[in-house]
């Protein structure tokens, strides 16, 4: 049903005090807290709790079975894949109340948590970085760079289409087989895009997929 300007199933709540942008999707059996903000446009799936203080930008995907609590901040374009695991104190006990201690989580904008992967609270996952299935995150993950492991390490760079950037053009950039996107270390170490602005949408002609992983993958 529509409310005020977003989708809930019947079975959802979003409880009064929550805030929910215009064209955002909530499907069945979420649970929306009170002191949540939630952006526009994000789609989230079965069975997901979003805590109180959770900020949530615009455009999020975040799919079945994920808790997002108390001290996360999730930026635009993030996707959480299924059955993610977030977490706000490294040492919980039951018997101990740490709910003035919670520990913030940032999850930069573009970033990519993939099914089942654990991030442990306190971290910062940098812009457009990918958190391979199962992975578990203790340590903050820079920008554009696949993590795969328990604990998670580096594997290598990743573009904005979720591309390893293995191959390095004439010119000493990494080119992106999908998007021809190039990318670029500064002095710093840190990949940057070199055609466009990570903060800026992608063009329409980019935003659309045509062509499967498998296919860019066996090149």
């Amino acid at each position: 049903m529509k409310k005020d300007g977003y989708f809930i199933h019947e079975s959802s709540y979003v409880d009064d005090g929550a805030s929910v942008g215009q064209g955002t999707s909530i499907w069945h059996f979420c649970h929306i807290i009170a002191g949540a903000k939630i952006g526009q446009n994000c789609n989230l799936g079965q069975n997901v709790s979003i805590s109180r203080g959770v900020v949530i930008g615009d455009n999020v995907k975040i799919q079945n079975n994920v808790s997002v609590y108390e001290g996360t901040i999730i930026e635009d374009d993030v996707f959480l894949g299924p059955s993610c695991v977030l977490t706000n104190v490294s040492n919980p006990r039951s018997q101990i109340n740490r709910k003035s201690l919670y520990e913030k989580t940032i999850i930069k904008k573009g970033a990519t948590v993939g099914a089942n992967a654990t991030v442990v609270c306190g971290v910062t996952i940098g812009r457009y970085a990918m958190i391979a299935a199962g992975a578990v995150v203790s340590k903050d993950v820079p920008d554009y760079c696949l993590m795969v492991g328990v604990p998670a390490k580096k594997v290598s760079w990743i573009s904005r289409h979720g591309h390893r950037l293995e191959i390095k053009d004439g010119d000493g950039a990494y080119r992106c087989p999908e998007s021809a996107l190039k990318y670029r270390l500064n002095d710093f170490g840190e990949l940057y895009c070199i055609d466009l602005d990570e903060s800026e949408p992608l063009p329409y002609h980019l935003s659309t997929g045509s062509k499967s992983y498998a296919f860019f993958k066996s090149r």
